[in-house]
């Protein structure tokens, strides 16, 4: 049996908060208004987890969180907290990072394939309605029947065209597949095609092992996806995010409740993960967040307020740090008063108030304890970072890259026999055999227009052939070439 690893100190108060390692994949949430401290409690986090060996996963929205690859020093805020807190045996340090970019501009290329992600997940990316979404769901399982492969955008779109083309052949077994659902589809994958998509689907796919992984020191590895720029497609930055998940989920065994989680994933900017989310979609999300805690997966998600979490998954979140909101309308009023009432109450704490009062740095607190209860809310300063806080420079953001022990693998694209491929093969067949009867046609015809009139006269001289006067024309005829004998 593992021995248990130490709680992990994450804030200090009246006294120290910890989590338990074996409560951490219990769940949790990191929420609070902008610059209130989300970002730095996310780090803290982050590095107490690394620093008993257990994997991270998290997203760079703005680009300062790659520096936990760097120790702290000489920030005055932070050296200021340290001397606050009166942490006499604090000390900076930096924490093993992989960076990781769907795009292959600021970290490994990330990718998956477009059978991986599923005509659910594609749906949403795409904004489809149920009568496009039935479609591609259609042509997924026509590609399944016929041992075509969906690795890439030009995959499908080649499959959607060969649908398209034999819809009436395909209407009874996989229904009605219309034109106008096809062309739809086509057009929002262009968009996709220019917002990058090119680049993410593809092969070789993220091998989920590859995040799960310790350095020499025994400390987790914290993976970083660059997401600046993927912020700017928000639908495909969630819907990413969520096919990891779904990912983790049905590749990783069945652990139940180890003494330390085997990944922690922080989903940071958490609400776009429920906006417009169709009802089959967020069962689905509710599955995974409910069900991935027996594989060693504890999810940490990261927004403004938590009223943006569904009740359903709200629920599940056992560890939380809530900084200050911001209430100067009737509708943050109710939102804050809705945070409030998500602790476990605290006889000599006004939540309430004390949520609206927060300073930066400051917060909110409740974890499990050993038997997996709430604790009661504790107001508490969230211990300063061991990691250097600002963004990296271009030439530690390349160091970092070369030096990971997956340099080289993710960097070439690998394009193999799929259904653009066949389907090409088949069409280019087809239009041989095509040309091949055409030509046979050709010779069985004739070839000039004196031809067809002197073919079109024999059939006529050859049907009146039976009559006398038949037989005169012809002997006519013959004579007329062959000469009369006298």
């Amino acid at each position: 049996m593992s021995q248990a690893a130490p709680p992990l100190p994450i804030a200090k108060g009246a006294r120290e908060i910890s989590i338990l390692p074996k409560m951490a994949n219990r769940h949790g949430l990191i929420a609070g208004a902008t610059g209130t401290g989300k970002t730095v409690s996310l780090r803290v986090m982050a590095e107490q987890f690394s620093s008993i060996g257990v994997p991270v996963f998290m997203a760079d929205v703005k680009g300062d969180l790659a520096t936990i690859s760097q120790p702290g020093g000489d920030n005055p805020k932070i050296i200021e907290r340290i001397k606050n807190l009166k942490l006499e045996d604090f000390k900076f340090d930096a924490y093993p990072v992989v960076l990781w970019d769907v795009f292959g501009e600021k970290g490994h290329p990330l990718r998956a394939t477009i059978s991986e992600m599923g005509p659910l997940l594609l749906s949403r990316i795409l904004n489809l309605n149920d009568t496009q979404s039935g479609v591609l769901n259609a042509v997924f399982k026509i590609a399944d029947d016929n041992g075509l492969l969906l690795l890439d955008l030009k995959d499908l779109r080649s499959m959607l065209q060969f649908a398209g083309d034999n819809a009436a052949r395909f209407k009874t077994e996989y229904g009605n597949i219309s034109t106008a659902s096809i062309g739809a589809i086509q057009r929002n994958l262009l968009i996709l095609d220019g917002q990058g998509g090119d680049k993410f689907f593809g092969e070789p796919a993220l091998d989920i092992n590859d995040l799960i992984q310790t350095d020499s020191k025994g400390r987790g590895v914290v993976n970083i996806v660059m997401a600046d720029r993927l912020m700017q497609s928000p639908s495909l930055y969630a819907t990413f995010l969520l096919w990891l998940l779904a990912e983790l989920f049905e590749n990783l065994p069945e652990v139940g409740d180890p003494p330390k989680p085997k990944l922690v994933f922080f989903f940071d900017e958490a609400h776009l993960l429920f906006e417009g989310v169709p009802k089959a979609l967020g069962d689905k999300i509710e599955q995974v967040v409910r069900l991935i805690r027996s594989k060693g997966v504890g999810v940490y998600f990261v927004t403004q307020n938590p009223i943006d979490i569904p009740d359903t998954i709200l629920g599940q979140l056992g560890n939380r740090v809530q900084h200050a909101l911001r209430a100067f309308s009737p509708k943050e009023q109710k939102a804050v008063k809705a945070a409030a009432e998500t602790f476990r109450v605290n006889p000599k704490l006004n939540t309430t108030k004390a949520i609206l009062e927060l300073a930066v740095g400051e917060a909110l607190i409740s974890v499990q304890d050993e038997k997996g209860a709430p604790t009661v809310v504790e107001k508490a300063w969230v211990l300063p970072p061991h990691s250097r806080l600002g963004t990296l420079t271009p030439d530690e953001a390349a160091k970092l890259i070369r030096g990971s022990v997956l340099y080289g693998h993710y960097e070439k694209m690998v394009d193999r026999e799929s259904a653009y491929e066949k389907l090409k093969a088949k069409a280019v067949q087809i239009q041989q055999e095509e040309a091949a009867a055409a030509e046979t046609k050709k010779k069985k015809e004739p070839q000039s227009e004196t031809e067809k009139m002197i073919g079109a006269a024999a059939k006529s001289a050859a049907h009146a052939i039976g009559s006398q006067l038949g037989r005169q024309i012809i002997r006519g005829v013959l004579g007329s070439i062959f000469g009369s004998k006298r």
